[in-house]
């Protein structure tokens, strides 16, 4: 069992440049992600086109994830990093020119559509890349010792950015308007990358010519495959939120059946984040000491059960708690999947492990996003919220049966 030392990872300088840089990164990701979810339905009015910004990021960042975890593994990590950010600052800087002169370029509302998706097309390569980036740098900062806490500090920080991105991304809506909103989020992401040029460069391991690409994406994915723990903790986590994925609606509910307009909209999507960030700080105090698998297990049927409770609440308050209740439980299963991926995984594979962890993620976050949008417009929004929880409780007492190194799982 490991010896935690909770909060002595952030004494480490380099640490705490990285997990500013993230919060910074995230906090413009989050409120991109609410901001392009009222816009696109206000154009629209059809749930299903939300579901579509899911669908147009994760194909691309799906499909190059492989290849991602390959040009990390080999390459110089820092350069990547901020090829990725400035990347995003390009790309994002587009979404400005439908933002700012619809008018006077006479787009209509399903053409500035297009063109969202087409951005979004983008930046889901960007994401391939970045997404794995942050996470596989941490060990080569934090002694092994404090690698847990330092896995839960960095979920935190996260959490925190995304609580404030998807509050403060409503907020700024309303007061300002999607072009200003816009604005904001490419200038945090420009002082995301002031933080990252602080840190130190973290060069590969290997020679470029050790190893041919297709030979080493293999090999990242074979050792997912050969490591049950991971494979399952992976699994659980895809499934449960591919079907479990309630915030993809919530502009739905806000604008028609709760009735609660962009303000309300801003905090009902920041809930679950709320109740996570609330978790996973008293983890990063109080670790879980054991049955960490029975517990991942539970959470995330728990979850489940969260969801279908939003989904047949009709007062805006419940709803409010039922997805903070939902937040603190994915919090918990955030935290020992996150810890189980990287204290399994050896330094020299880790760029390619969490380029597949991030398909998962990806596949369930962005897929779920289109799962949702397209079982809206077959069953209905709540219908289609209380099938996702229905099946994300399904799917836990499934791989609970049969996987049992996850069930046994403690570190």
């Amino acid at each position: 069992m490991i010896s935690f030392t909770p909060l002595k990872t952030l004494e480490n300088v380099e640490f705490r440049n990285l997990l500013t840089g993230r919060f910074f990164i995230v906090l413009a990701f989050r409120m991109l992600a609410t901001l392009l979810g009222w816009w696109v339905y206000q154009l629209t009015k059809d749930p299903f086109s939300i579901g579509l910004i899911g669908l147009s990021e994760v194909i691309p960042a799906v499909s190059c994830a492989l290849y991602a975890g390959h040009v990390i593994d080999m390459n110089e990590k820092k350069k990547l990093l901020l090829i990725c950010n400035y990347t995003y600052v390009f790309l994002i800087g587009l979404l400005l020119i439908p933002a700012f002169f619809h008018t006077q370029l006479h787009f209509t509302g399903h053409e500035i559509t297009y063109y969202i998706y087409g951005v979004i097309f983008f930046t889901g390569i960007a994401r391939a890349f970045i997404g794995p980036i942050v996470p596989s740098m941490i060990p080569k900062i934090v002694q092994k010792v404090n690698l847990p806490n330092a896995i839960t500090l960095n979920q935190a920080t996260f959490l925190i950015s995304s609580v404030c991105g998807h509050a403060a991304g409503g907020f700024l809506i309303g007061l300002f308007g999607v072009k200003w909103t816009l604005l904001v989020i490419i200038s945090l992401i420009l002082i995301a990358s002031a933080f990252f040029w602080q840190i130190n460069k973290q060069y590969s391991e290997y020679k470029k010519e050790d190893i041919k690409i297709l030979e080493s994406m293999r090999e990242g994915i074979s050792y997912i495959f050969k490591t049950k723990e991971i494979l399952g903790a992976l699994c659980l986590d895809m499934f449960a939120v591919l079907f479990g994925g309630a915030v993809a609606m919530i502009p739905v509910f806000a604008t028609d059946i709760l009735k609660s307009g962009a303000e309300g909209f801003g905090l009902l999507n920041a809930a679950s984040d709320i109740g996570s960030m609330i978790i996973i700080m008293t983890l990063s105090m109080i670790p879980l000491q054991k049955n960490q698998g029975k517990i991942l297990l539970v959470a995330v049927a728990g979850f489940g059960f969260c969801i279908i409770g939003f989904g047949l609440s009709n007062y805006y308050w419940l709803s409010f708690i039922f997805l903070v209740m939902s937040g603190m439980l994915d919090g918990i299963s955030v935290v020992i999947r996150g810890t189980i991926v990287q204290l399994k995984t050896p330094d020299h594979i880790r760029g390619r492990v969490l380029s597949v962890n991030s398909i998962f993620i990806m596949s369930s976050n962005e897929m779920g996003q289109f799962e949702s949008g397209l079982t809206a417009k077959m069953m209905g929004v709540v219908r289609s919220v209380i099938f996702g929880g229905s099946m994300t409780v399904l799917i836990a007492l499934l791989i609970g049966s049969t996987n049992s190194k996850l069930r046994k799982m403690q570190y």
